[in-house]
């Protein structure tokens, strides 16, 4: 990926979680709050795996992975 394409993922996820701020402001609007917050995760996640700039997957994976049942056990709670 594109150093320019690399910046734009990142600020494109940052307005997502800009957006997710927004949404979970209010009851109504918290389940789009929610997509946009997985939304802008997502597109960051990406954008750092394409960078080529990670060198230890043997150590990020498992820890995403981990991070990623920890919230949703979390997530079920509520």
């Amino acid at each position: 990926m594109t150093e320019g394409l690399n910046t734009m993922a990142y600020l494109v996820s940052g307005l997502f979680f800009i957006l997710s701020l927004g949404g979970l402001s209010k009851q109504e609007t918290a389940r789009k709050g929610n997509i946009y917050g997985i939304l802008g995760m997502a597109l960051a996640i990406l954008a750092t795996f394409a960078s080529g700039e990670v060198e230890n997957f043997k150590l990020l994976i498992p820890l995403m992975l981990g991070g990623a049942g920890i919230g949703a056990v979390l997530a079920k709670r509520v």
